[in-house]
């Protein structure tokens, strides 16, 4: 016959482990019903969007709101698409998307580079000088530049829709926050080794990089695929139009239908959140470490 013997005070303190097992499971729970009620508020107006697509057009607007229609009109996003040409549309923001992202992203590794890395006089004061560029908004510049297009004969083009906000700050402050996290010493030993600049850059410190770079990669894509004032301002053509002036073209002097802007604007949306689902897990790479960036 064995005995168990417990330690002073082992009984009471059961009990606060179990009480503090249960707050710490409670206030998950808590966490988890606050994401979930905070995710779906964000949610709400997109699934409103996708409902309101399926509704039919004398339905949209009523009396009292509903989530859903008396039949669901798959149909408003075949006449959508064919109703303006919303496939060339997408196209044209694809292709100003992509070229602007990369464009943008050359531009920014190659400045941030130099304003982390490279040592020349005034450095400091021009970085914060460029940083001080990201105050003016866009109602400020679009001017300047249309008079600067206009005069070089661009206006209407591709060229006009892509180089402006290529060059913005944004990128060079956000990559050389991180280049200023890498130790300068595995430069100083590439450089031992042989390796150039270029080489150093290629092989050593861009793929320490590559959360960063997405981050910056898809937030250039989304800016230039949801950039409506300059493309509205520099575009005459319907052949070179993005999505976001197709979007304006279900408003017309006699109203606007309401079913297939939403339609329409459905459709615009799924090439933004592909991209996002492909490069989830280096976006929130880049997102968490961008928090500790610089220090």
């Amino acid at each position: 016959m064995t005995t168990s013997t417990l330690a002073p005070g082992a009984s009471k303190r059961r009990p606060r482990q179990r009480t503090a097992q249960r707050r710490s499971a409670a206030l998950v729970w808590l966490n988890t019903l606050a994401m979930a009620i905070v995710s779906l508020l964000f949610a709400f107006p997109f699934i409103w969007m996708f409902l309101t697509a399926l509704k039919p057009a004398n339905e949209v607007f009523t009396k009292t709101p509903q989530l859903f229609g008396s039949q669901i009109m798959w149909s408003n996003f075949a006449d959508a698409w064919t109703s303006v040409p919303f496939g060339m549309f997408i196209v044209n923001s694809f292709v100003v998307g992509v070229v602007g992202a990369l464009l943008s992203v050359v531009v920014a590794i190659l400045s941030a580079y130099a304003f982390s890395r490279l040592r020349f006089r005034f450095r400091d004061k021009l970085f914060l000088l460029y940083v001080v560029t990201l105050v003016l908004p866009q109602e400020v510049l679009v001017i300047p530049l249309f008079i600067m297009f206009n005069k070089a004969g661009l206006i209407d083009t591709y060229f006009a829709l892509i180089i402006p906000f290529a060059f913005t700050a944004f990128g060079t402050f956000l990559l050389r926050q991180f280049f200023l996290t890498i130790p300068v010493e595995y430069e100083e030993a590439a450089r031992i080794d042989g390796a150039s600049r270029v080489r150093t850059l290629w092989s050593i410190l861009l793929p320490q990089l590559r959360a960063p770079i997405s981050v910056l990669a898809v937030f250039s894509f989304i800016g230039y695929w949801n950039s409506y004032l300059w493309p509205l301002i520099v575009i005459n053509s319907e052949d070179k139009a993005t999505v976001p002036l197709g979007l304006g073209m279900f408003t017309g002097q006699f109203g606007t239908q309401w079913s297939l802007l939403m339609a329409a604007a459905t459709i615009a949306v799924i090439p933004s959140l592909i991209i996002v689902a492909v490069l989830q897990r280096q976006l929130v790479k880049g997102v968490a470490l961008g928090g500790l960036g610089g220090r």
